[in-house]
């Protein structure tokens, strides 16, 4: 974690971090998203993807972002300096050099990813024929190349979050990322809305 005054350096050149929610579909980002909104934080968010029985607690996305990879004006990504995005992690290495980023990155066991990603599809009534063993490794790869660049890049700060802790020992997540964001989370109100009996995928119940 960097300390103060680099932080005040990067300020000056950039403004305001944006606080980047990320990790692969699954992961827990939107649960992340919400403990954070439930904080105190400004959310960049359209509202146009609505709660549904797969998060009962909504998505907190920015539909614009979904197309990072192939938009070639990115500039409204400044618009999030000082409140939080979602980001998912394969989008990462797009978003743009101008801003300096502080990463939550959403860890969860990819077996429960993959059974809460087949829920998902099946509630859509569509299917998917990737292979899973493959889908993993793909996963894999994608969590790797995420957190290099995060470490490698200067506009760049990265915290990796566990899934199963958060839902387990919300608290003592609350108070990490509250650290890692400079001490300006309301921490019990964060661990707060963190609700147990959404965890509806466990490895080990399987």
């Amino acid at each position: 974690m960097l300390s103060k005054l680099k932080r005040f350096v990067r300020d000056q050149r950039y403004g305001e971090p944006v606080v980047i929610v990320s990790g692969l579909p699954r992961s827990g980002t939107s649960m992340m998203m919400k403990m954070l909104e439930a904080g105190g934080l400004s959310i960049m968010t359209d509202g146009e993807r609505r709660a549904d029985v797969d998060n009962p607690k909504g998505y907190f996305e920015y539909e614009r972002v979904k197309d990072l990879e192939k938009e070639t004006d990115t500039s409204y990504v400044q618009q999030g300096r000082g409140k939080v995005l979602k980001v998912i992690s394969f989008l990462l290495r797009f978003l743009p050099d101008d801003n300096q980023y502080r990463v939550i990155f959403m860890r969860r066991d990819l077996d429960e990813v993959l059974a809460s990603q087949d829920k998902m599809i099946a509630h859509r009534k569509s299917e998917d024929a990737t292979d899973p063993e493959a889908l993993k490794e793909q996963y894999r790869n994608d969590i790797i190349r995420a957190r290099l660049m995060c470490r490698k890049k200067a506009n760049f700060e990265y915290l990796e979050v566990q899934h199963r802790d958060t839902i387990e020992r919300p608290a003592e997540t609350a108070d990490a990322v509250n650290v890692f964001l400079g001490g300006v989370l309301d921490e019990v109100a964060a661990a707060g809305v963190v609700d147990p009996a959404l965890y509806r995928n466990r490895a080990d119940q399987k």
